[in-house]
């Protein structure tokens, strides 16, 4: 039966799914036992078809995609010895993504979103073919990699706003914290073993076999954007233009809970995000053939929250479950500073990614209980902007600070104004604090019931 359910938002087209998550949904507590009601709800890959497509075909895609997101400040660092210029990547990446996450967010709400997710990651594989044709060079070009950073960024902003519309229009509202966790499991697994295997294999057969082996990986997630349903956008959709993407604006404007996701997140980012360092501090610890382990360790703790995450379902102050989190990333960041010790470090870093994806789980939830679906894909690219924008400029500040006062005192001083600066925001915006989920929903349906009704 789940197989032939259509994906177009309809009310005919989700009965089925509506239907079997329910019955998911109200298996009474007691029969679950206490340690399966912390295991990761799997109901959204069990009542969508679509959902399982897109899950299984990213998390191949991104296996490989983690393996380049390696290699190039890798290859960076070697082609250039400065750590300043693999923070550099992150300016490149960051104009792009300001300059299109609007416009993808646009034209999610305006056209069909699967054709949109077909565009991009064609655009995307070409990428990856440009970064494999460089690497064989006999002098690998390091301008082609800033080029080829900023060309997949930029698809990648105008693909992220219509995957995360369309997740609203194959799974109902009540699996959407489910459905963070499970993105986020599919993410991290891929960002646990594509580093590691990355970094070894750039170890041992230089950068070209992991842009290899990210290409081929590519064919997975093109095979499920062309299986998936049609999702075309509602007949009274916003036209792409300045003025829908000023409402969209407007609207985050007048939202504290979302203006509070946003900042806590940029500003945790870019004081506590030391990623552009790794390879420099790989180096001090006599680690560089374990550059792989530092790029898969904050994955790794986040894996081990996404697996445990039932929990999350019973919370509904999400406001401030975000604000504890970045506060802690930025204590465990401080920690990853402080050692000399490699595994000490990874287990810094590790707790690290355990409290991000804290923060992630509810961020999305306030995003999806919130969010009207006619504006979700222009809200989704300001998220874009808002998760990108801290490590991309991060990494960029912890560069520089680095260059002029040391590694120990950019990692340190970046987790401490990380923990202020998130002390700071909450006090700023009390309306964020005291976000109830329940209340964000209910809002959220009564905005789609006017609006239904305007159109009628």
């Amino acid at each position: 039966m789940l197989e032939k359910v259509h994906s177009s938002g309809s009310p005919e087209a989700n009965y089925g799914i509506e239907e079997e998550a329910e019955r998911q949904i109200e298996k009474p507590a007691g029969k679950r036992g206490f340690f399966s009601s912390f295991a990761i709800d799997m109901t959204p890959l069990q009542v969508s078809h679509d959902y399982r497509l897109l899950f299984f075909g990213q998390i191949i895609s991104t296996f490989g995609s983690m393996m380049s997101f390696v290699a190039v400040p890798v290859q960076m660092y070697q082609l250039t010895e400065s750590s300043f210029m693999v923070g550099l990547l992150g300016v490149a990446e960051f104009v792009p993504i300001v300059t299109l996450a609007f416009v993808g967010g646009a034209l999610a709400d305006a056209v069909d979103k699967r054709k949109m997710l077909r565009l991009t990651e064609i655009g995307q594989t070409l990428v990856t073919l440009g970064l494999l044709i460089n690497s064989i060079l006999p002098h690998p070009q390091i301008w082609l990699l800033f080029v080829f950073a900023a060309f997949h960024a930029g698809l990648s902003a105008l693909q992220r706003p219509s995957f995360e519309s369309l997740l609203q229009k194959i799974v109902t509202p009540e699996l959407f914290s489910a459905v963070s966790a499970l993105n986020s499991l599919r993410w991290n697994l891929s960002a646990i073993i594509g580093p590691a295997l990355g970094g070894l294999l750039i170890g041992l057969y230089g950068a070209t076999s992991t842009y290899l082996i990210d290409l081929l990986t590519f064919a997975a997630s093109l095979t499920a954007v062309w299986l998936i349903g049609a999702v075309p956008a509602p007949e009274n959709a916003d036209r792409p233009s300045l003025r829908s993407v000023i409402e969209g604006i407007k609207y985050a404007r007048s939202r504290p809970e979302l203006l509070g996701t946003y900042l806590i997140d940029i500003n945790a980012m870019f004081f506590g995000m030391p990623t552009a360092l790794f390879p420099a501090i790989a180096a001090k610890l006599g680690a560089s053939a374990s550059i792989g382990l530092f790029y898969s360790a904050v994955p790794f703790g986040a894996v081990l929250v996404s697996l445990t995450s039932g929990w999350t379902r019973r919370i509904n102050r999400q406001g401030v479950m975000v604000a504890i989190a970045a506060g802690l990333w930025g204590i465990a960041i401080v920690g990853f500073g402080l050692t000399d010790n490699l595994w000490l470090a990874l287990m810094f870093l590790a707790l690290a990614g355990a409290f991000d994806m804290i923060s992630g789980i509810f961020r999305q939830t306030i995003w999806s209980q919130t969010i009207p679906n006619h504006l979700r894909g222009r809200l989704a690219g300001m998220e874009m902007i808002s998760y990108t924008s801290g490590p991309l400029l991060g990494n960029t500040e912890s560069g520089l600070v680095a260059s002029l006062f040391g590694l120990r005192t950019s990692v340190v001083s970046g987790g401490i104004l990380c923990v202020l600066g998130t002390v700071f925001l909450s006090a700023l915006l009390p309306q964020f604090l005291n976000y109830d989920g329940r209340e964000g929903l209910r809002r959220k349906e009564e905005e789609e019931a006017t609006r239904a009704a305007g159109a009628l």
